[in-house]
């Protein structure tokens, strides 16, 4: 692994453990199912955050048009302890259709509940750009040894 990649990956594990405790901060950890799914990925001169599909809704919300899926919903429910206060009221099932429903029909929006800036303010521009810097000062330091070393090497057999 070059020095390169081994800032990239240092660098994206460390941007992953500030979103799990960012995600940890704000109150939004149910089942942990989306800090599990994040991995952070480097190789060469490319590097990557993934995760969990619905890791935009959690910054931006959910726009309506299309139901989620009643399954995650009923996760989330027994995960905050929801499904303990509505025993006997209501089946987990029905309650996390009704929720899916809504959310299809109106959509879900971050900002009326606090919003988050979950992922945003944790990858930034200028947190990308000081990654870069780290990088790019590295292969400079790398560049500028070879030539030197060339031209060491050129002066020795004259």
């Amino acid at each position: 692994m070059s020095s390169s990649t081994a800032i990239l990956k240092a660098e994206f594990n460390l941007l992953k453990e500030e979103l799990i405790a960012k995600y940890d901060e704000l109150g939004m950890r149910a089942s942990g199912n989306w800090a599990n799914t994040l991995k952070a990925e480097a190789e060469s001169y490319s590097a990557q955050i993934t995760g969990a599909a619905y890791s935009e809704a959690l910054e931006n919300g959910y726009k309506p048009g299309k139901q989620p899926p009643s399954e995650a919903i009923e996760q989330w429910i027994i995960a905050k302890g929801i499904s303990v206060q509505i025993e006997g009221d209501i089946s987990i099932s029905s309650l996390a259709y009704l929720i899916a429903r809504k959310i299809g029909r109106e959509g879900w929006d971050r900002a009326n509940h606090g919003g988050t800036e979950l992922i945003s303010s944790i990858i930034t521009p200028q947190r990308m750009q000081l990654i870069i810097d780290k990088v790019s000062e590295n292969e400079l330091i790398l560049v500028t040894s070879d030539i030197t070393n060339l031209l060491n090497s050129f002066y020795d057999s004259i």
